[in-house]
């Protein structure tokens, strides 16, 4: 089987006879960011981390060695994340270097039919890949995918890469006492056979009137488990708040109006529409999103009156469910705003729940996002104790 059809994502450079089982480079500081779950805010630490380091070092760069959600630029497939830190940080890096192995369709059926053959390949890929990043630059950060083991099926575990990229590691898991104790300590323990060193711990997501406490105990669990607690991060309701383009895709829905500016609206709040009109104008804000059929024209009447007296969207946005228009009248309304409204075959309980239960990943156009990631990072994590460990 050829390389080609075995690996879907992006070429980095040749094959040479002799293929690197080590990189080349030695000197560059380096930090692999893993997790104990997936989703658990690898990116956010690495989005805050990168902006952190910059205030200490000159050159840092950035690598995501395996991804497995991909974005098509240029006709290359380049991870979401290494794309998200690129567009964020300007890091003058090659994309296809930052993403060296996309695990695509078949990608690991194929590889466990040539195991011998394609493991070589795959590592010097992801080392000469870190050489490239690493070249002229003061530290660089590599994120894992998922928890420890992740990988493993690839013989491409977080903590392999990890190990053979020479990289010291940081565990981020989200908020608590007992649970993210027993998961660090699991993680601890695959880092500790391949002998990476654990830098600390990152807790995320903590409810803010539970800091003091989680500080506390959680730092007195790890610290028995030979762990620092490196920072507690602070849950911020508009980081795990989806825009309505992600809604939207979430559910399958198309847009009939205001498609520009609501590609960015963040929805802090949604309301079904199973009330009155009367009741409904008391949730009509900014980041509100109204989820109703398209009979309900009261309710959608309602959201235009309230735009019109007021100069601005009175809400962030409608969904009208069961593929129902409303009157022909109210269309020609709604098109003469910008109000940001979209139509799904769903239900309106259906649409709310898949809302309710999304994993909201930050993204390139989420530019309100990254600053108060940027904020939190700086406020809630020790740096110091961070690059102290860097030398």
């Amino acid at each position: 089987m050829s390389e080609q059809n075995f690996n879907e994502g992006p070429k980095f450079g040749s094959h040479p006879e002799k293929l690197l089982t080590v990189p080349e480079n030695t000197t560059t500081r380096r930090i692999f960011i893993a997790a104990t779950r997936m989703n658990e805010g690898k990116t956010t630490t690495s989005l805050g981390l990168f902006n952190s380091l910059k205030k200490i070092f000159p050159s840092v760069g950035y690598i995501k060695p395996i991804g497995q959600r991909f974005v098509n630029v240029d006709g290359i497939k380049v991870d979401e994340d290494s794309l998200l830190l690129n567009r964020v940080y300007d890091t003058d890096t090659p994309l296809e270097a930052m993403s060296p192995v996309a695990v695509g369709k078949n990608f690991t059926r194929n590889y466990l039919d040539y195991p011998d053959e394609f493991y070589p390949i795959l590592r010097d890929r992801i080392i000469r890949a870190f050489d490239r990043i690493a070249y002229g630059k003061d530290a660089v950060i590599i994120e894992g995918t998922g928890h420890a083991g992740v990988g493993s099926v690839l013989d491409l575990s977080n903590a392999g890469v990890a190990k053979f990229l020479n990289a010291k590691a940081i565990i981020v898991s989200s908020g608590g006492i007992g649970r993210p104790i027993d998961e660090i300590a699991m993680n601890k323990a695959l880092f500790d056979k391949y002998g990476v060193e654990i830098i600390g711990a990152v807790l995320n997501k903590v409810l803010p009137e539970k800091i003091e406490q989680v500080r506390e105990y959680a730092g007195k669990g790890l610290k028995r488990h030979g762990v620092k607690l490196l920072g507690v991060v602070p849950m911020r309701s508009r980081l795990n708040a989806p825009n309505l383009q992600q809604i939207i895709e979430e559910i399958g829905g198309r847009w009939i109006n205001g498609e520009d500016v609501g590609r960015s609206e963040r929805i802090m709040n949604v309301v079904i529409g199973a009330m009155g009109s009367r009741s409904v104008i008391d949730y009509m804000q900014r980041g509100t999103l109204i989820i109703a059929p398209g009979d309900r024209e009261d309710i959608i009447f309602s959201a235009l009156a309230m735009s019109g007296l007021s100069g601005e969207n009175a809400i962030s946005g409608i969904i009208l469910t069961l593929n129902l228009l409303p009157h022909p009248k109210i269309l020609e309304l709604i098109s003469k705003t910008n109000i940001p409204v979209a139509i799904t075959g769903e239900e309106s309980y259906e649409v709310a729940s898949k809302i309710n239960s999304m994993t909201v990943k930050t993204q390139v156009q989420d530019t309100d996002k990254i600053p108060i990631i940027q904020d939190i990072f700086e406020e809630s994590v020790d740096l110091k104790a961070i690059t102290d460990c860097l030398g």
